[in-house]
């Protein structure tokens, strides 16, 4: 009786000190899992149209680099996108084919179509293998970063991945309006207030009737500006297809508001010297 009554009294006391155990209230909500940071959206034909897609690496299943999709430093493999086409550029002859992109990004390239030029065995070896690559089927997946990367992973586990350069018709917006410019083979001596002696180009307008005819052209005249994608070598007459964009906020502001991008050249030719 002793002992017991000794030990209520420090039970009681313990029992005080002890921290209050809270009543059991509702189950906290189970955290949703972490994002995978490495994973990219399915890309859609917008995105795809979007931009060109330069080649930056390619890997066989084994990991292996595919040297034959690098024929050079002044060659690297292009992809473009436009109303349902795919075209590839960069090594010796252009190709394409049409492309659909269905459920889960899987992109799929029709038979390719090539042109039939000869080149050097690299650049014909490029050819071949870009063909037989994008023959299979692709999972396609875009990185919307700055820039966009693309990446294509091949049916048989090869790997291609591409960056991607803003086309004009997304930094200018909307399509553009074409023009056909006619470009003489020499330059003309022209003012220009930041360039001393500089020379311009000489260009004048070509206009096509309905069934495609070439009308009269306008007027010779200097031409001021850039034509992007457009190289000029002294001795070439040329016929351009153009791009007109007006820039929504020329830089510096006194710059021309018109963008003018080359499409494709219709007509070339040597003029001899004095003609």
């Amino acid at each position: 009786m002793n002992k017991t009554m000794l030990l209520l009294p420090l039970a009681l006391a313990l029992a005080a000190c002890a921290p209050e155990t809270p009543a059991p209230g509702p189950a906290s909500p189970t955290p949703p899992p972490a994002a995978d940071a490495s994973a990219t959206p399915a890309a859609d034909g917008a995105t795809l149209a979007g931009y060109h897609w330069r080649l930056e690496t390619a890997t066989g299943a084994g990991g292996a680099r595919i040297d034959a999709l690098f024929p050079g430093d002044e060659h690297a493999l292009t992809l473009d996108f436009a109303d349902g086409r795919v075209s590839v550029s960069g090594g010796c002859n252009g190709q394409g084919g049409s492309y659909a992109v269905g459920e889960g990004g899987r992109l799929e390239i029709g038979q390719m179509m090539s042109t039939q030029m000869a080149c050097d065995a690299p650049l014909m070896d490029a050819d071949a293998t870009i063909a037989a690559l994008l023959a299979q089927p692709q999972e396609v997946r875009v990185d919307q970063g700055t820039p966009p990367r693309l990446q294509l992973v091949a049916a048989d586990g090869s790997t291609t991945a591409w960056t991607g350069e803003a086309t004009a018709q997304t930094r200018y917006g909307g399509e553009g309006e074409t023009v056909f410019m006619e470009v003489a083979p020499q330059r003309i001596a022209c003012s220009h207030p930041m360039m001393p002696d500089h020379k311009c180009l000489q260009v004048r307008e070509i206009r096509y009737d309905a069934n495609g005819v070439k009308q009269p052209p306008g007027e010779w005249e200097a031409f001021y500006g850039d034509i992007e994608g457009f190289e000029f070598r002294e001795g070439e007459r040329k016929v351009l297809r153009l791009k007109k964009f007006n820039k929504p906020d020329p830089v510096p502001a006194d710059a021309s508001s018109i963008a003018y991008v080359l499409d494709m050249v219709v007509e070339s030719e040597l003029v001899p010297a004095g003609k």
